[in-house]
């Protein structure tokens, strides 16, 4: 098991092989991150590898969005693979792989988020962070403002994280997963055990409170 470093080792899928989810296998993608979860679950260490290396980055991020601290981002990620890692054995593929690893990831935000509450309250959390990479944030085209521009666009970034951080848990968990992750009504009501219909109303509610709250910035 490869849980650090630039990269986790295999990059490119393990053949598939047989095994007691082999019948389980058959009805699914044989190159999907169900199918090599499936071949974790019965041993293969390069799939785990191939999983965690496809996931670590997008883990961190997404991480960081809910919890504001890279480093503790970083450490969380590390704790959702190795969680992986020690459930492989009852992984069941009766849902996206990823709905079981961003469930796994929000549990252990949420959980970190309830136990540093008051650590939170003097933290500044950057949910229009630039990305890494490309230096780029979800909110703001990638060009040269003016020193106006600037300024409204600071205040309004400003007024979004004190707002998304003031919604309700959930809320504000499934506006994380909708906006920054891209995922969609099915994929968030299946982490947070949501009917679809349900998750379009909760992201309903939570966007309309921002909507009312940001108003003066639209």
């Amino acid at each position: 098991m490869v849980l650090s470093g630039p990269g986790f080792g295999a990059s490119a899928p393990p053949d598939a092989g047989r095994g007691p989810a082999a019948g389980v296998r058959a009805q699914i993608d044989p190159a999907s991150d169900a199918a090599v979860m499936l071949r974790v679950a019965e041993g293969d260490e390069a799939g785990f590898n191939f999983l965690a290396q496809k996931y670590h980055r997008p883990m961190i991020h997404f991480l960081y969005r809910m919890v504001g601290n890279h480093a503790v981002a970083e450490e969380l990620a590390q704790e959702v693979f190795l969680r992986v890692y020690r459930a492989r054995a009852s992984y069941r593929a009766e849902a996206r792989f990823t709905t079981w690893l961003y469930r796994i990831a929000t549990n252990l935000a949420v959980n970190h988020a309830r136990d540093t509450k008051h650590e939170r309250a003097a933290q500044t959390v950057y949910l229009d962070a630039a990305d890494e990479e490309t230096g780029t944030t979800p909110d703001v085209a990638d060009d040269d403002p003016s020193a106006e521009e600037r300024l409204l666009r600071d205040e309004r970034m400003a007024a979004i994280r004190k707002h998304v951080l003031a919604l309700p848990e959930r809320q504000r968990t499934a506006v994380m997963m909708h906006k920054y992750q891209g995922m969609d009504y099915h994929q968030i009501g299946e982490v947070l055990k949501l009917s679809e219909s349900a998750t379009k109303s909760l992201l309903f509610r939570a966007y309309e409170t921002l909507r009312e709250k940001l108003k003066d910035f639209v």
